[in-house]
């Protein structure tokens, strides 16, 4: 393949002059190129509201992608006659390169209905080693990716695009031997991926394989870098697959992956021409993060309490970084509280909440808010006996969230309750005297139960397996982690999956991030946040 590739979004502006010819003999087709850049008009803003959907899903088959989007009634004319099962639609951005007529709320709710697959795409600003008009600016570049990002999804809602919906950046084939524009377009797409994560969306990835998947792949693992969630990559061979030899099968492994393996040329069905590039899809939903998601927005956040201040702070999560920028205080001066507890959704309403101990023994509820806290509720008392206090899920399955605790050498469950309250405690362990840390990690062994992780005062690191209502024996998984502190759940952090644990490192105070797999935890990935004078609420 060749080291440059004709942009798929084929305005005129950007096609070699032998393409060009074609694009103005083929002016009959439904295509239309060359038209002046402009913003989406947001004339459906009321349907979008109406009509609500996540696109592509579960999507495994050809697609399609036209400069234009399609009438209707072509749209009708190819659903059935044609090979794809999915559209390209360019949804917005300064480089975008033909006018979107027929791109409304009511067009997109047309084609889901009608049993199209949609994959948004936005056309930004470009490399700044192009020859293209709208360039990143590498002194700018996470800035500039976080407000394409933004705008994007503003123009994906007003289509009835929800949250949940992958969200595609095409980026147009670069000179990857310019180290500060690779590394501009590097900060960029973090830029892009970490605000879509914060907004609710997923973040895909479009470019040659020669140059934008070829860094990608090089930062795949990158300290601190949140890479797209989906790639998107061009080979124009016309091998219809999404494996490549550029690819390794580490990257973006389970329906991850979308292949162009045909650039612009026609074709025809039920007697309607168009100019398409074509496709291979092989995506679904990321998995749920099963837990620790206070925001809500499908990524698993870290909630810690400052010791001097007593102030309780959210870190929205991105799937990599929990920024200390972004922070926010959702409770101030809980000096009295010395153990806070993330719960699970108690009271039902969908949105995680906290359990805090205070001094005196009294066990208090505060529900989530998705952003905050609201009015607090005591539901226990007489509870200094008990330390090591966590959630684990909904141990007992019958629909509430749990908390276990540690009262001398027992361990025992608290069955959560309706009302926000919790039922009598039941012994479901015994000589865990010796136990110095203590979380609910969710289903790390992957038989349908939660589980629990527990450091000894050794070091060794154990996971105890769920049964319902009992502790079904536990497995090493690590030594040597007296090195660590505040070791707690954090859910499908990365959501490759696989539930994972977090913890404070001593030396360094950094919070570090322990990716579970085949019910162990596999390594340590690149630090989250600095947790000095902090600590994760397990």
């Amino acid at each position: 393949m060749a080291a440059t590739h004709t942009p798929r979004h084929a305005g005129a502006a950007f096609l070699n002059p032998a393409q060009r010819s074609l694009a103005i003999k083929a002016a009959f087709l439904v295509v239309v190129l060359g038209a002046a850049l402009f913003t989406l008009a947001r004339t459906n803003a009321t349907a979008a509201t109406a009509f609500s959907t996540q696109q592509p899903g579960t999507f495994a088959g050809k697609a399609f992608d036209a400069c234009t989007a399609p009438s209707s009634a072509t749209m009708a004319a190819w659903k059935g006659t044609s090979p794809y099962g999915g559209v390209g639609i360019y949804i917005g951005g300064v480089s975008r390169a033909c006018s979107q007529a027929n791109l409304t709320a009511a067009w997109v709710q047309t084609q889901v209905n009608a049993g199209w697959k949609l994959l948004p795409l936005y056309v930004g600003p470009q490399a700044s080693c192009t020859t293209m008009k709208n360039k990143i600016d590498n002194t700018k570049a996470v800035v500039m990716g976080q407000t394409a990002a933004t705008d994007a999804v503003t123009q994906a809602a007003a289509l009835g695009l929800a949250k949940g919906s992958v969200l595609i950046y095409d980026m147009e084939a670069y000179d990857s031997t310019d180290a500060a524009c690779r590394a501009g377009v590097l900060a960029f797409m973090n830029g892009w991926t970490s605000q879509l994560h914060y907004l609710g969306y997923a973040s895909g990835y479009y470019s040659s394989v020669s140059s934008g998947i070829a860094d990608q792949i090089a930062n795949y693992s990158a300290a601190g870098y949140s890479r797209p969630d989906y790639v998107d990559f061009a080979r124009w061979d016309k091998q219809v697959t999404v494996t490549d030899v550029a690819i390794p099968a580490t990257a973006w492994p389970g329906h991850r992956r979308m292949k162009q393996y045909q650039g612009g040329h026609q074709e025809t069905y039920g007697g309607v021409t168009i100019n398409i590039d074509s496709n291979l899809v092989d995506y679904s939903p990321l998995p749920s993060p099963q837990q620790a998601d206070f925001t809500g927005n499908g990524w698993s956040d870290v909630v810690a309490k400052q010791a001097s201040t007593g102030d309780v702070y959210l870190y929205p999560g991105n799937g990599m970084i929990a920024s200390e920028a972004s922070r926010k205080k959702i409770g101030s001066a809980w000096t009295a509280m010395n153990a806070v507890v993330r719960i699970g959704d108690l009271n039902r309403d969908g949105k995680e909440d906290l359990v805090a101990r205070q001094t005196n023994g009294d066990l208090w509820f505060y529900p989530g808010t998705g952003s905050g806290l609201g009015t607090r509720k005591k539901i226990a008392t007489k509870w200094t006996g008990y330390r090591e206090i966590t959630g684990v899920g909904d141990f007992n399955r019958d629909g509430y969230p749990d908390l276990v605790a540690i009262g001398g050498s027992a361990l025992y469950l608290f069955p959560g309750k309706s009302g926000t309250t919790l039922g009598s405690r039941v012994q479901i362990g015994v000589g865990w005297a010796g136990m110095t840390e203590l979380t609910g990690i969710g289903d790390l062994t992957k038989d349908g139960y939660p589980d629990l992780v527990a450091r000894d005062s050794a070091g060794t690191l154990w996971v105890y397996r769920g049964n319902k209502t009992k502790l079904a024996g536990n497995i090493k998984i690590g030594s040597g982690w007296n090195g660590y502190r505040d070791l707690v759940g954090v859910g499908d952090y990365d959501r490759d999956g696989t539930v994972d644990l977090a913890a404070v490192s001593k030396s360094d105070n950094g919070l570090w991030l322990f990716l579970g797999g085949n019910g162990t935890v596999k390594f340590r990935s690149p630090k989250l946040a600095t947790m000095s004078g902090l600590s994760p609420l397990g």
